[in-house]
């Protein structure tokens, strides 16, 4: 694999007085040489690689399992267990029928774990999703009836139908990851994920999500459209059988919880920590931005490029990593001024500028204007990526 550690990668010294190419680029997409002095890896045999190996394969096994039922989404399932894996909440919206809540269901099956959905309707209570006390005659006291929120992977099937006071019931959950109901608190296991969907088309009968729910999303996703390909396949595969009735599981919550363990440890080199903060801030200087990125957003994404380089097999991020999941990160945190609406200028067209202007970090550390295409080299298999090793990529690890 090109993206794999190799025995004897070399990895960028900075102490070295010197410079040395890196290969024909010194990053992926600007262009540019790196400046350093490449040494031979004293420690080839890194474990924390191997770590990120057993990542990549676990998590194949359960894209591939999706990809039974979703077909041709492998971009977006990928996408989705990189939410999961950073311990993240996934909002995924798009017009009926494409498949959202199918994608959700798919995903919680492939996991043995347990797994809740919630029609969100107009009349939801709160309670019907916290949960609830009911007096006990026998106990003569009041007993808590846990509700669907205790769960590992929570399904919210058009969240935005539910008025703004049971969406609000979400709130401690995502955050804290904790219910309080009568003054108890409970604590909810991990993993713990909410999957919602919505449909941004009918718009009667539904109450938008307000910022402070949509900031405790990680990100949000659109199915879009299956292409031709794809969906004449469906149509065999579905014709006399729904997959998803005979999709087994392929993880468990116990290896789901080691997988995210290790995407923890994956390293983040003090630059692209840098580069990930100087993003949020151009988001809150624009003058087309008249909410820009939370340090909540700035948080997550840090975490989801931790992932998804895991997913990369990789055990260091590269400021492609955030290039890449800045649109499916910030985008749905941002809100444009009224000066933007009008120039049909959204949140998707102002963070394609924000990453031109935001320079981004060289593997000395040295800022280098970037394209900002943000442009991923992975071509959507997991581990199928070109991330660099063993060139300016090593820069960023930590050894």
């Amino acid at each position: 694999m090109v993206n794999e550690r190799p025995s004897g990668a070399v990895r960028y010294d900075r102490r070295a007085g010197q410079d040395a190419p890196a290969g024909r680029d010194g990053h992926p997409g600007n262009g540019t040489e790196a400046t350093g002095v490449a040494v031979a890896d004293p420690n080839p045999a890194d474990p924390q690689s191997s770590d990120a190996e057993s990542v990549a394969d676990a998590v194949e096994r359960i894209a591939t399992n999706v990809e039974r039922v979703i077909e041709g989404k492998a971009q977006m399932i990928r996408l989705g267990l990189t939410v999961l894996l950073a311990e993240g909440h996934l909002l995924i919206e798009d017009v009926p029928g494409v498949g959202k809540t199918k994608f959700a269901r798919a995903l919680a099956r492939s996991i043995d774990c347990s797994v809740r959905r919630i029609q969100f309707t107009p009349d939801l209570l709160p309670s019907d999703v916290t949960g609830v006390s009911i007096y006990s005659v026998d106990t003569h006291d009041f007993e808590f009836k846990p509700g669907p929120v205790f769960a590992n992977l929570v399904v919210g099937d058009e969240i935005n139908r539910a008025s703004p006071k049971t969406q609000s019931a979400l709130l401690e959950s995502m955050e804290e990851r904790q219910v309080s109901v009568d003054g108890e608190t409970f604590k909810l296991e991990s993993p713990f994920m909410v999957l919602a969907t919505q449909n941004p088309i009918d718009m009667e009968g539904t109450y938008p999500l307000p910022e402070a729910q949509l900031d405790r999303f990680m990100a949000r996703l659109s199915m879009g459209y299956p292409d031709r390909a794809a969906e004449i396949e469906m149509l065999s595969e579905q014709d006399e059988q729904d997959p998803l009735d005979s999709l087994r599981p392929v993880a468990d919550a116990e290896q789901i919880r080691r997988l995210i363990a290790t995407a923890r440890r994956v390293h983040v080199a003090d630059a692209v920590k840098s580069y990930a903060v100087d993003l949020a801030n151009a988001t809150r200087t624009s003058p087309e931005i008249r909410l820009g990125a939370s340090p909540r957003a700035v948080l997550q994404l840090v975490r989801a490029a931790k992932a998804w380089a895991a997913l990369d097999r990789r055990d260091y991020v590269v400021p492609d990593d955030i290039q890449f999941l800045v649109h499916p990160v910030l985008a749905h945190r941002l809100i444009v001024t009224g000066e933007a609406q009008v120039a049909r200028r959204g949140p998707t067209h102002v963070l394609a500028d924000v990453l031109a202007r935001t320079p981004v970090p060289g593997p000395g550390d040295s800022p280098v204007r970037g394209a900002g295409g943000g442009a991923h080299p992975s071509n959507g298999r997991l581990g199928g990526g070109l991330s660099p090793v063993g060139g300016a990529g090593a820069a960023y690890s930590a050894s």
